[in-house]
């Protein structure tokens, strides 16, 4: 299920020259974590956000906005696409809450920092081990500490 949803995105993106960076688990499975997916999280430019807000709006199912909630500060857009969520994110101004500090603190996406990963049968420009495992050790929920376990 995850492959369809992933593939319409990466479509949606490749088609208008958008550039992506895939967080959270999906990321996490491309070094190596085995845990159940819950839903596919990526970046994409500030510039482009709009863009993609515009081109998934058949797909919306939360209203792209200004959020803070479970440790992340940020506006996104969710899709729900063949039963899975995909959440986009507006790399400018994101922040996470550092659990330690419990401070909010920039995620300085980079989109010239990734690898690509062979993922759902695609290939896909993941977040940076390095950084992946910097940004889940700030947020130390209970799924980043376990992908950190994994991958690490």
């Amino acid at each position: 299920m995850h492959q369809k949803a992933a593939q319409w995105i990466v479509g949606l993106l490749g088609d208008r020259s958008i550039p992506y960076l895939i967080c959270g688990g999906l990321a996490a499975k491309g070094y190596g974590s085995t845990r159940e997916l819950n839903d596919i999280d990526l970046f994409v430019p500030g510039e482009h956000f709009q863009c993609v807000v515009q081109a998934g709006e058949d797909y919306i199912s939360k209203a792209s906005d200004h959020y803070r909630e479970e440790g992340w500060d940020l506006t996104y857009v969710q899709f729900q696409y063949d039963g899975i969520k995909v959440e986009v994110g507006n790399a400018d101004g994101s922040k996470i809450l550092d659990a330690g500090s419990q401070t909010w603190i920039p995620l300085n996406i980079d989109f010239s920092r990734y690898n690509t990963v062979h993922l759902l049968g695609l290939e896909l420009h993941v977040m940076l081990k390095e950084d992946l495992i910097k940004y889940k050790t700030a947020l130390s929920r209970s799924v980043d500490l376990e992908d950190i376990r994994v991958i690490g």
